[in-house]
């Protein structure tokens, strides 16, 4: 049995429909609440749902564990209870290492590239704590993802109990089918398709940062099939640990982006150019770019979906579809 924390969640619940697909027997923890995320594992139920306040109990009851990919998380990048998300993103994971340390048990964890603040000590996923140490997260969430990594940073240079497979990745910006309940957190590939479908055209931030044109702010975006690539690929290969990006390796422009979702929906390219919210001045990563070199180096061989094609999937299989869930 493989446990998926967060399984119901975006990232989760793609990867959850991938190891049914597999015949892999699944538990869940995560909470459906009453905005539909159910629909999430309509197609592929799990054997078991947990409540994420009973995890450490049904992990006290010895289930028998293959891996454990833990992706719960308060993953709201505008997040201001710190008590909260430190206690989930934190001390839930250090319960959950722990554990798997003391079981011999496989783990996958999610962290962020929102670790790398606005990337000026770039983007290198070293695990050493002496380059994790100068990285300097622009928000809340960003920062408790930090804080465990450092937290298994200094666990391995101290040579303490570790899983017997840890991996850790930095999610870049992942789009695609099953993120529909995350509210102001959805991808910018669906708000925008929901602006150009309505009629209306694409708004995009103007930008604040000196020498970056409005809509040439750069992410790296990466299409949710090639992130559950990786993780599989990680299952398949218990003898890989460390800290890995997870990005395609290639920032893309915010008009790229969104020219996209307007050629894939069939209409014509219009850009508005509206204000950033106040509450975002400050904490908005203007360019993100994985490096790719350590996840390479590490026998991952797959190819990345250029983000076009990515988008087309997007939006054609799916949020053009009357079911557009995995």
């Amino acid at each position: 049995m493989i446990l998926v924390t967060g399984g119901a969640g975006f990232i989760g619940s793609n990867l959850h429909a991938a190891l049914v697909a597999r015949g892999v027997e699944t538990a869940v923890a995560d909470r459906l609440g009453r905005d539909g995320k159910w629909r999430n594992l309509a197609k592929h139920p799990p054997a078991q749902l947990i409540p994420p306040d009973d995890i450490e109990a049904f992990l006290d009851s010895r289930p028998p564990l293959e891996m454990i990919y833990h992706f719960g998380a308060i993953s709201d990048t505008t997040a201001t209870d710190g008590d909260v998300a430190w206690a989930t993103n934190v001390e839930l994971s250090r319960t959950v290492w722990h554990w798997c340390a003391n079981h011999g048990v496989r783990l996958v964890y999610a962290s962020s590239a929102a670790t790398y603040g606005d990337g000026s000590a770039g983007f290198d996923d070293d695990v050493a704590p002496a380059a994790l140490e100068k990285l300097r997260p622009l928000n809340l969430y960003g920062w408790t993802k930090h804080a465990f990594d450092l937290r298994v940073a200094r666990a391995i240079a101290e040579r303490r109990p570790h899983p017997p497979q840890w991996v850790g990745l930095k999610f870049f910006n992942v789009f695609g089918p099953n993120e529909y309940h995350k509210g102001r957190m959805i991808s910018v590939v669906k708000v925008k398709y929901d602006e150009v479908a309505a009629g209306g055209a694409a708004r995009l931030f103007r930008s604040t940062t000196p020498g970056v044109a409005d809509g040439g702010q750069r992410r790296d975006f990466i299409w949710i099939g090639d992130v559950v690539d990786v993780l599989l690929w990680l299952l398949d290969s218990p003898g890989v640990t460390g800290l890995f990006n997870v990005g395609t390796g290639w920032a893309r422009t915010y008009v790229d982006l969104t020219n996209a979702v307007c050629d894939a929906a069939g209409v014509a390219r219009q850009i508005e150019f509206v204000d950033m919210p106040d509450a975002l001045r400050g904490q908005y990563q203007s360019f993100t770019e994985a490096s790719i070199t350590r996840l390479r180096t590490a026998g991952f061989a797959g190819q990345f979906t250029p983000l076009e094609e990515g988008v087309r999937r997007y939006v054609q299989d799916y949020l053009k579809q009357s079911d557009p869930f995995v």
